[in-house]
């Protein structure tokens, strides 16, 4: 009986490992359309709602990655592209709702603050890039476009407030990233304001680090990983040369074996809910955001990131729907979706960073393999040492 049991579980081990060899091998980027069917149905249920309730954008983040991952998987595949721009459509449908407004403040300039508009601003560029738009999205996305830059204009800092009295650099290279989108898209009219912020952004770097700040409103705080990642997404849609010296720097001062910390190494901190629970000084949220900041620097850290998301995030894909650690937090499918198909969306590619060689994958290999081979050789011991004693 005994033997039965450790053969059985040999070959348990063997299937798992087996199974984790291939999600480190086999490219995921396939299953997206998967994803974002699963996300469908989940945000149809209510599950942005539900978001709401855990994070303070949990409803805006699910409904505008949802649009955005859209965006990405209808430029890559033409043939999805009027698909696309219907599941946008929704998307930007359900920002503009009393629930997508809630949580922003109407008096602030731009409207709803800086957060609200510059991520629904590149949203809508997208809409228009997927090429099914009409004149409505147009006069909407200059109006806007408008809108943003005056603020931007007439502002005496580089950063504006996405609450009253709150402000994260973040949110301002997303609203910034839209203005070059609008350039790219439609025709040069916002060149002179977007070199104008990163003038400006530049003196204002954390010292400590040489990157941009995580927040400089209601206090100033130094550069952390869970805004660092979406940073450096967005940079390179602004100025890529920029862009590319704050991505290195942020490499260096965040990015470990692992995944991604949130405080530089050598110093530590506490999570929150921008990181959401820290693991031996790693944040979750900031390591798969920065899945999708490799990717649109043609970083090869991005498929590895993403395969080992592969193998650690339970992934279960049906024959129409997939989703990771079995569809409970909908808002992190969000965020894999959306970092998976990762692309700029007005840079060119980037020149392709140096990511060492495959040997990244041994470490896990060994933990995979490693207990069916210790089963199996202890089987082929125990049979080799029955057959002795019968020849005795």
């Amino acid at each position: 009986m005994l033997r039965k049991l450790v053969i059985g579980v040999a070959v348990i081990a063997t299937l798992v490992a087996g199974v984790g060899t291939a999600r480190l091998v086999l490219d995921p980027t396939g299953g997206v359309v998967k994803q974002l069917a699963f996300l469908r149905a989940e945000i149809s249920g209510g599950a942005d709602r539900a978001a709401q309730k855990q994070f303070p954008e949990g409803y805006f983040f699910l409904n505008a990655l949802y649009g955005l991952s859209w965006v990405q998987v209808g430029l890559d595949d033409p043939v999805r592209s009027a698909d696309a721009t219907a599941e946008v459509r929704w998307s930007l449908d359900r920002l503009a709702s009393a629930d997508g407004t809630a949580p922003f403040d109407a008096s602030l300039q731009p409207q709803y603050g800086v957060f609200y508009a510059g991520w629904t601003n590149w949203l809508r560029g997208g809409l228009i890039a997927l090429g099914h738009s009409d004149a409505a999205d147009l006069d909407t996305f200059t109006s806007e476009s408008v809108e943003l830059a005056t603020a931007f204009r007439t502002a005496k800092t580089p950063f504006l407030a996405a609450y009253p009295g709150q402000a994260w650099p973040v949110d301002s290279a997303v609203a910034i990233a839209s203005l070059r989108q609008y350039d790219a898209l439609i025709a040069p009219r916002f060149g002179q304001i977007a070199r104008n912020w990163v003038t400006m952004a530049k003196t204002k770097l954390d010292p400590a680090t040489g990157l941009l700040p995580h927040q400089v409103a209601p206090q100033l705080s130094g550069a952390r990983g869970s805004s660092q990642a979406m940073i450096q997404r967005f940079l390179v849609d602004i100025d890529p040369t920029f862009a590319r010296t704050q991505y290195e720097i942020f490499k260096d001062k965040f990015v470990t074996g692992a995944g991604v910390r949130e405080y530089p190494k050598g110093t530590g901190g506490k999570g929150d809910v921008d990181s959401g629970p820290l693991v031996l000084g790693m944040s979750l949220s900031a390591t798969v955001v920065a899945m999708g900041a490799a990717r649109v620097h043609n970083d090869p850290l991005g498929d590895r990131l993403s395969r080992e998301g592969e193998l650690i995030g339970l992934p279960f894909s049906g024959l129409k729907t997939k989703r990771y650690v079995f569809g409970a937090v909908p808002i992190g499918d969000a965020f894999l979706a959306w970092s998976t198909s990762a692309r700029p969306l007005v840079a060119p590619e980037q020149p392709r960073l140096d990511g060492g060689s495959g040997w990244w994958r041994l470490p896990w290999l060994v933990v995979l393999w490693l207990p069916a081979l210790i089963l199996w050789g202890a089987l082929r011991l125990r049979h080799r040492g029955r057959r002795r004693r019968r020849a005795h």
